[in-house]
């Protein structure tokens, strides 16, 4: 029975290639095209393994994966999809897959997967909580495959991880996704940027101060570790932290207590670590600027994230999801053209995926017609100084001003509308920052929340569709 594998896969080529490598490596394989011969296959006999794609001839190889779980708990499954996105690979992992394997894949890696399976014991309780929607995640791209299987792998522990990757790759997404997804989702995510705080006030915004600590410490302050008792610290620009900082960060993740700046009592925190840099570690460690035993502390599970340049094929989905984002922050409405994806596409994109947003934006603002061509996106490139994408935004008064040109309002109206207009992003800017929190949008805005409350009602804003729940 340890050597038997069902084999649940439509697409024969495939089928063929996998069954062939499993047997040269002594399986006997089983094979079936559909849910029903699946489950009649299972009725039939016992298996050490189950390999199974998700989109199957007659339903979804994850979503009734449950019965199979129930029935038949100590039989790994191995989930095999062309569908590859982060809501997959955290479906396949929410219904107790073993492991999860995007198209292509490797054929060496998948027997030496099943190999493991078939000598592992799967959990007997595995979640079947469905995974919310809007994840913050775009891209099918094979490297980004490999980010979304470390993600769910992290989901359900309590492992420190380090993301890298350059800016504007989303490290701070890849944060919330592993606490919004994970065993700490209902507890509080607290993002730190350690590099746009003062190294003189690090310390006191990390781990709190007390009254009359220094010179302004008017107060007891709670600091961000006590913040995130129960849910995640995300500790971002890492690499960027003073060194007097890093030495009480150690002792703090050593011994999981705080100590208020000016305080004598250890406070004990409960907080779950994910820090991310743009920096190479190892060469600051070699300049004596960043400490080893912090960076191994900090490194049990790094998630490298890929530049945009890398993965082309992700740039038409990003783009297309930044437009309907775009449209919900009160910009129009806009399509992409598939000339303009090509173009998009070639681009270098050395700020990456923010860089990408930024254009996506500006393109959506200034396109005269309903579907941006490459005409538009040429035009929004040599706007850009130097010429091409990779530089910085336009000049905010430039850019107003085209739209001015181009937004044909009334005579005697254009104070209210056009300021209307200019609100929409704004808001809808500080809400998505704030997750839909109209008192914290309201005090990133400096304006009264009763003042948000009734412009958010004139212009029919809705909070609720900025949370990510």
């Amino acid at each position: 029975m340890a050597h038997r594998a069902l084999l649940v896969e439509d697409d024969n080529a495939i089928a063929t290639v996998i069954r062939a490598a499993l047997e040269e490596e002594g399986f006997e394989v089983e094979t079936s095209e559909t849910v029903a011969g699946r489950d009649s296959a299972l009725a039939r006999a016992r298996y050490g393994v189950m390999l199974t794609d998700v989109m199957l001839l007659d339903g979804d190889g994850i979503e009734t994966l449950g019965s199979v779980r129930e029935t038949y708990p100590d039989m790994p499954v191995i989930i095999l999809s062309a569908q590859n996105t982060l809501d997959t690979a955290v479906r396949a992992t929410d219904r107790g897959a073993f492991e999860y394997f995007p198209k292509p894949f490797d054929l060496d890696e998948l027997v030496r997967a099943t190999r493991q399976a078939v000598e592992s014991r799967m959990p007997e309780d595995p979640s079947a909580e469905q995974p919310g929607d809007g994840l913050p995640l775009i891209g099918r791209s094979r490297a980004m495959q490999d980010v979304y299987r470390l993600i769910t792998r992290v989901l359900n522990n309590d492992l420190t991880v380090l993301v890298l990757g350059e800016s504007g790759t989303g490290k701070e997404l890849v944060a919330e996704a592993i606490h919004n997804l994970g065993a700490r989702k209902t507890g509080p995510f607290v993002p730190v940027n350690t590099a746009a705080i003062p190294r003189e006030l690090i310390e006191s915004e990390l781990f709190g101060h007390e009254k009359g600590a220094f010179t302004g410490a008017i107060s007891r302050n709670i600091g961000k570790f006590e913040q995130a008792h129960g849910g995640t610290l995300f500790l971002d620009e890492i690499g960027d932290m003073p060194a007097e900082a890093q030495t009480r960060l150690l002792r703090a993740l050593q011994s999981g207590r705080i100590r208020r700046v000016g305080g004598s009592e250890e406070i004990a925190v409960n907080v779950r670590i994910i820090a991310a840099t743009n920096r190479d570690l190892l060469p600051l460690i070699a300049q004596g600027s960043f400490r080893e035993d912090l960076y191994y502390r900090l490194n049990v599970v790094p998630i490298k994230l890929p530049p945009l340049r890398d993965r082309a094929d992700d740039v038409a989905p990003l783009a297309l999801h930044f437009l309907s984002r775009a449209a919900e922050e009160g910009l129009p409405l806009k399509s992409l053209d598939e000339e303009a994806a090509r173009l998009l596409a070639r681009q270098p994109w050395r700020g990456n995926v923010r860089e990408l947003q930024n254009l996506v934006y500006r393109a959506a603002l200034l396109a005269r017609k309903d579907v941006i061509d490459a005409e538009t996106i040429h035009s929004v490139l040599d706007q850009a100084p130097g010429g091409d994408v990779g530089s910085a935004d336009l000049d905010i008064t430039t850019l107003i001003g085209s739209w001015l040109e181009q937004a044909g309002f009334e005579d005697g109206a254009l104070y209210q509308e056009a300021l209307a207009e200019l609100e929409r992003p704004v808001f809808g800017y500080a809400l998505a920052r704030t997750n839909g929190n109209q008192l914290k949008a309201a005090q990133m805005l400096g304006i009264n929340r009763n003042t948000l409350r009734k412009r958010l009602s004139e212009l029919d804003i809705e909070p609720e569709k900025f949370s990510r729940g």
